[in-house]
């Protein structure tokens, strides 16, 4: 039976991370803090504060670890909540990169590993980066990762330039993405590596600037210059990196949704009652056809993106996907219809509030700023529509229920 009710302890938990989120965090989106390159380290720390006291850190996490250990449906409802500020997610610790990189890290590293470089993080003492993309490598096409790992039977020495590296700056735990060279004494292949942001040979060239302001410290370019770690600093096993990416990136995608739907709905909102109390030509805005038919296609938007998202987490839920079909598929699905739908959504919304949606006035102008990369992360809609329709020319038929 599918059954769209939200459990009671579920809606309960919803609607205390949302008023925590407009009590709590909207008053920083006014912050200097918050700056071009997203919230500073510091602004951070105060936000986390107020979510641990609130019981609402890292609630994404499993029991174990300290979180709720919610399900996939319940990641959806409560990161919805969350994203109603862009803030949110970061008080939370639930934003990206470190929700994900909770992920994998849960996943497949060591128990010492998980002491050393997870724990801190789900406790938000410190904060991790995913060092993938490249400037002329890595990026939407993993396979040309160029960074590379030459192993001497003793020690690995990494080289090579990373950038778009979210939250680098100031980050302890570092999982790196390298090309382990071919060697005499072990295999090679792409590989994950887990060390302290700390290491000699670590270099943040600078940090770029970007339209986006909603993750920690920004985004930075990154060089490897001889980093020397151990075989104790492999996440995992050689070899296998796309693999385990790919383990953290196909619930990121949905998680990327999660949130941006919480954001699109509020500057929906602002939308809304503006439309309801401006006037023009002798009556509200939202009574000209124009503008409420740009409000209808809003809320059929965001209700459809709501619902693609949580037929996804059910599936996921179950353990299962359609025949012939796998999790990966639906989400790639749900990642290039949602991003692109909430981008529209956001955009209406500043075209609604006229002058006022592209200042500061309100926050729809951040929102629209912030949603707008959103159609990149985890991959670009062409992308997923590729690997969508690679898989649709393999099986030779369309996804059923």
């Amino acid at each position: 039976m599918i059954d769209f009710e939200i459990p009671a302890d579920l809606a309960a938990l919803r609607d205390k991370i949302r008023q925590f989120v407009i009590d709590e965090i909207v008053p920083y989106e006014r912050d200097p803090r918050l700056t071009q390159h997203g919230p500073t380290d510091e602004l951070r720390q105060e936000m986390i504060a107020k979510a641990r006291k609130a019981g609402l850190l890292s609630i994404q996490v499993p029991r174990e670890l300290g979180g709720m250990g919610l399900d996939h449906i319940g990641h959806a409802v409560a990161l919805e909540a969350a994203g109603w500020s862009t803030l949110g997610p970061v008080a939370m610790n639930c934003a990206a990169p470190d929700e994900g990189n909770m992920l994998i890290l849960s996943k497949i590293a060591r128990p010492d590993q998980i002491k050393e470089f997870l724990q801190p993080v789900v406790d938000g003492h410190q904060r991790s980066v995913f060092a993938m993309t490249e400037p002329d490598g890595a990026g939407s096409d993993p396979a040309q990762l160029s960074t590379e790992a030459v192993f001497n039977g003793n020690d690995y020495v990494i080289n090579g330039r990373k950038w778009l590296i979210t939250g680098a700056n100031g980050a302890k735990t570092w999982i790196i993405m390298a090309r382990v060279a071919p060697n005499p004494h072990g295999p090679d292949g792409p590989t994950l590596f887990l060390c302290d942001g700390n290491t000699p040979g670590i270099e943040i060239e600078r940090v770029m600037n970007s339209m986006d302001r909603n993750y920690v410290e920004g985004h930075a370019v990154v060089k490897f210059n001889n980093l020397r770690l151990g075989p104790d600093q492999l996440l995992g096993e050689v070899g296998n990196a796309f693999q385990y990416a790919q383990m953290r990136l196909a619930p990121a995608r949905l998680t990327h949704c999660m949130r941006w739907i919480g954001a699109a709905t509020r500057a929906h909102s602002i939308a809304i009652d503006h439309a309801r109390t401006r006037t023009a030509f002798g009556k509200p805005l939202g009574e000209h056809q124009g503008v409420g038919f740009m409000l209808a296609d809003n809320e059929i938007a965001l209700q459809t993106c709501r619902l693609a998202v949580w037929n996804a987490c059910w599936m996921m839920d179950k353990g299962e996907a359609p025949k012939g079909f796998s999790a990966r598929h639906q989400s790639s699905i749900v990642k290039c219809f949602v991003s692109e739908e909430l981008f529209k959504v956001t955009d209406r919304c500043v075209q609604i509030l006229g002058g006022i949606g592209v200042t500061d006035e309100t926050v729809v102008e951040m929102i629209f700023r912030d949603m707008r990369p959103f159609r990149l992360y985890d991959g670009p809609t062409e992308v997923h529509k590729f690997a969508i329709a690679r898989t649709l020319m393999r099986h030779g038929t369309a996804m059923v229920a």
